[in-house]
C-alpha cells in the first residue's frame, strides 16, 4: 500500500500526531485530502509538524494523562468525525501517575483513549483505529484487576505489556457494543512492528535505550512504513475487531496484513470486565447512539 485513496471530505483525528506513526499517517491522509486533526499535548510542537504537512491540518490541545483535557476536547467538537486513531502512547517510562492518579502507562495509553473514544462516538462516522503493540504478548502480559496501578510491582516493560493488552481488550468489547448498538461504525487495532521513533528515547532503563537505539538502526521500520497497518486499517475494508500488523518474520517489518493476537487478547469476559472497570475510573460511559442520531 504505496498510496492511500482519495480522502477529501473526510475527517480524521489523530492522537500524538505530531512525531513518529502518528505524523507519518497524518501526513499521508492529508495528502490524500482528508481533513486532519492533530490532538497533542504540546501544541507548539503539533503546529510545528502540522507545517511540515502539506494539506489541510490543524492543531488541537489534548493530554491523555489528564481527563479533565480529554473531556475538554471532546466537549468541543463539532459536526461529524469520519476517522478516530488512538495513536498516542508511552512506553517503558520510570514509575509515575496521571494528574487523575493512575499508573501513567496504563491511564494514558488505554484510559485517555477508552474516555476520549466513548465521549466523541456520538460523532465518529466510520471507525476507531487504536494502536496497540506485539508488547501484548510478553510472557506474563495481563490486566492487573487487583491492583491496575502496579503498586509495589511497578515494572516498566510490566506496565507497557498491560497497557497494549488494555488496547486490544478495548478494541474488541468496543465493536462489541457497536454491533449491539446497530452502529456501522467499526473498531479496529494495528501494531508498527518495530518502527524507529522517538518511543524508545523515553526508556527507563538504560540498556534498553541503547538496545533499542541498535534495532532501530539495524532492523526497525521507518516511521512511514511503521504507520502503514494504521493507514490500512483506517482505510481497508476489514472486519470490525481486525489486528493489522506487519507481515515479516515475528511482526517486525514489512507490508501490512491482518494479524492474530495471543488468547488473552481475544477473551471477551476480560474485555467485558475491563470495559466495567475503565467506566468505573473514567466516569465516561458507552453513549446511547440512537438518541445521538435522533
Amino acid at each position: 500500500m504505496t498510496t492511500l485513496p482519495e480522502q477529501t471530505g473526510r475527517t480524521a483525528v489523530i492522537t500524538g500526531g505530531n512525531s513518529g506513526i502518528g505524523l507519518a499517517a497524518a501526513d499521508a491522509l492529508a495528502r490524500a485530502g482528508a481533513h486532519v486533526v492533530l490532538a497533542v499535548r504540546d501544541v507548539k510542537r503539533g503546529q510545528a509538524a502540522a507545517d511540515g504537512i502539506r494539506g489541510k491540518v490543524e492543531v488541537r490541545r489534548l493530554d491523555l494523562a489528564d481527563l479533565s483535557s480529554v473531556r475538554e476536547f471532546a466537549a468541543a467538537w463539532q459536526g461529524e468525525l469520519d476517522l478516530l486513531i488512538n495513536n498516542a502512547g508511552i512506553m517503558n517510562i520510570p514509575e509515575s501517575v496521571t494528574k487523575d492518579g493512575f499508573e501513567t502507562q496504563f491511564g494514558t495509553n488505554h484510559l485517555g483513549h477508552f474516555a476520549l473514544t466513548n465521549l466523541l462516538l456520538p460523532h465518529i462516522t466510520d471507525r476507531v483505529v487504536t494502536v496497540s503493540s506485539g508488547a501484548h504478548r510478553l510472557p506474563g502480559a495481563r490486566i492487573h484487576f487487583d491492583n491496575l496501578n502496579l503498586i509495589g510491582e511497578y515494572a516498566p516493560v510490566k506496565a507497557y505489556a498491560q497497557s497494549k493488552l488494555a488496547n486490544l481488550l478495548f478494541t474488541l468489547e468496543l465493536q462489541r457494543r457497536l454491533t449491539a448498538a446497530g452502529s456501522s461504525v467499526r473498531a479496529l487495532a494495528a501494531h508498527p512492528g518495530w518502527a524507529a521513533t522517538n518511543l524508545q528515547g523515553r526508556d527507563a532503563s538504560a540498556l534498553r535505550r541503547l538496545l533499542s537505539e541498535a534495532g532501530n538502526r539495524l532492523i526497525a521500520q521507518d516511521s512511514r512504513a511503521g504507520a502503514l497497518p494504521t493507514l490500512y486499517a483506517a482505510i481497508r475494508d476489514l472486519p470490525g475487531a481486525s489486528y493489522v500488523g506487519p507481515n515479516g518474520f515475528a511482526e517486525v517489518r514489512g507490508a501490512p496484513t491482518l494479524v492474530g493476537r495471543t488468547a488473552a487478547a481475544s477473551d471477551p469476559d476480560t474485555a467485558r470486565r475491563l470495559w466495567t472497570v475503565s467506566e468505573e475510573l473514567t466516569s465516561v460511559t458507552f453513549p446511547d447512539l440512537a438518541a445521538a442520531t435522533n
